[in-house]
Order: structure tokens, then C-alpha cells, then sequence
């Protein structure tokens, strides 16, 4: 009897780790940006791609650079980011590849409707951040080594200024954060469109400043190299960046709408022209 119950009792426990294994075979870790979880995007796609592969995608949403750090770590599977510089040390140094441009848009910067600052209507943010500098105005940063806190950091470079003006409050959070911060404070941010678009009902600013070619915001994805680590569930990533940009996650990446507008633009494939960008928004 005792014989009998220590077998079932293995049988069992045998069972349960082989579950546990193909549980975490079937999940891929996608590490990815605030912007692209806080606009709904992924909410609307992920389900899509989960219906017709045997895979279910655990979304980390976190900025860029630590979704980075993540992917050289090897505890994510890929990462979808938006920081071109970043993402090609990140390829170069062997920690990812088969980068894959997936979709675009662009960065505004906000603000109070009374625009103390007085850079509304500007289509040179470069300038207007040199502007906001020199007024001392409220800006709320991201401040985590985002890919829009990346952004920021060169668009202040270009003004010629380093950020440690009075008005200049470094959060450390998501865009989304960052955004009803700079709403309740009545000071100016840097965001990217989607999740401005997906937000901004609830928003008390306006857009002060677009259509900079600067301002242009490309995404990519990009496969952890799997000779660097064990583990990964390689061939669930791969499958899924391979749907990203194929016709069909590339059309609904176009048809996604909030309030019927467009958030994103797909563009697998394709060789942006930031200028063109700039035109169409």
C-alpha cells in the first residue's frame, strides 16, 4: 500500500512539473514600452495573434531602457521598443537580433491651455524646449530611461541646455503617469502620440508643439539572442514578431482607432522618411 500511494505520489508531482514545463514553453515574455501598453494597442492585438498560435504573450511593460536591460539579461524573449540608438547598441553587442521596424508615430509636446511659456503653435521643439528652459516653466520628465525620456535628454542638447532649471521635475515614472502629473500641475511634458491620443480626454492640456521632424518616433522589434542564453522560448518570439510584420499584423496595426483616430502607422519594411511624417499628422 505505502508502495502504491509513494508511485501515485510521483506520478503526480511528475505530472505537475511537466505542465509547469509546458506552461512556460507556451508563454513568451515580450518586454515593451509604456507607450505602446498604456495606448490599448496591445490589448487590441495580442489577442488576435493568441487565437491562432499556441502561445500566450506576458507583456512587461516598463520604458525602453530597462526593457533593454531585460532582454541583456535574458528575462524577456523580445522587446518591442522605440530608441534607435539604443536598440542598435543593444544588436550590436550581440544581446539581440533580427531587428524588425514595426510601426511609427511621433512626439508632441503638451501643455497648459494658458501656455505661460508661450510655445503653442511652434513646429520647432528644439526651440521651444530652449524656450521652456529659459522661462523656467514646469516641465515633468519621465526621467526613467525611456525611449521618450531618450528623446527628451537630445532634445535638451540640442537647445543647449541642461534640465536643472527651477521648473524642471524629474518623475521617474510611465507616460502615462507623467501625463496626469504634468495635467495636474499644469506643466509641460514630451509625450508620444499614441498614448497622448489614448489619454488626453481625461487630459486638462493641449498639444503645444508638432509636426518637428525631430519629433519622429520609430519602433522595433528585436529577438534576444538566444546563443547568449538558455530558456528562451525563441520560436514563441519569432512567431510572434514574424505575425508583427507580416500583412496581417501590419493591417491592424493601421486599422487600430481611439475616438477614430489613428495612433500608430505600420512600417515594416519600409525606409521613413521623418519629413513625410511630420506632413501627414
Amino acid at each position: 500500500m505505502l508502495k502504491r500511494r509513494l508511485s501515485l505520489i510521483a506520478a503526480l508531482a511528475l505530472s505537475c512539473l511537466l505542465v509547469s514545463v509546458a506552461q512556460a514553453a507556451d508563454t513568451v515574455r515580450l518586454a515593451t514600452t509604456t507607450s505602446t501598453y498604456n495606448s490599448g494597442l496591445l490589448d487590441y492585438l495580442l489577442p488576435k495573434f493568441e487565437a491562432d498560435h499556441p502561445y500566450q504573450i506576458q507583456v512587461i511593460p516598463v520604458g525602453t531602457g530597462k526593457a533593454l536591460r531585460l532582454g541583456r539579461d535574458g528575462d524577456v524573449d523580445l522587446v518591442l521598443t522605440h530608441a534607435p540608438a539604443a536598440e542598435k547598441a543593444f544588436v550590436d553587442a550581440g544581446y539581440g537580433v533580427e531587428p524588425h521596424g514595426v510601426m511609427y508615430n511621433d512626439f508632441v509636446i503638451v501643455g497648459p491651455s494658458d501656455d505661460p511659456a508661450g510655445i503653442a503653435g511652434g513646429d520647432d521643439a528644439t526651440q521651444a524646449f530652449a524656450t521652456l528652459a529659459e522661462d523656467e516653466a514646469l516641465f515633468v520628465s519621465r526621467g526613467d530611461d525611456s525611449g521618450t525620456d531618450k528623446k527628451e535628454k537630445i532634445l535638451w542638447e540640442q537647445a543647449g541646455v541642461t534640465p536643472d532649471f527651477d521648473g524642471f521635475r524629474a518623475a521617474g515614472q510611465g507616460m502615462g503617469e507623467v501625463l496626469k502629473m504634468a495635467s495636474e500641475l499644469q506643466g509641460y511634458t514630451l509625450t508620444d502620440r499614441g498614448t497622448w491620443l489614448a489619454m488626453q480626454d481625461k487630459l486638462d492640456l493641449e498639444i503645444m508643439v508638432e509636426g518637428d521632424t525631430q519629433l519622429f518616433n520609430p519602433y522595433q522589434v528585436i529577438l534576444v539572442n538566444p546563443e547568449r542564453y538558455d530558456g528562451l522560448n525563441t520560436q514563441g518570439a519569432r512567431a510572434l514578431a514574424e505575425w508583427l510584420v507580416s500583412d496581417e499584423g501590419q493591417s491592424l496595426i493601421d486599422d487600430f482607432r481611439l475616438n477614430g483616430k489613428v495612433l500608430f502607422h505600420a512600417s515594416a519594411g519600409e525606409d521613413i522618411d521623418p519629413e513625410s511624417v511630420a506632413d501627414q499628422e
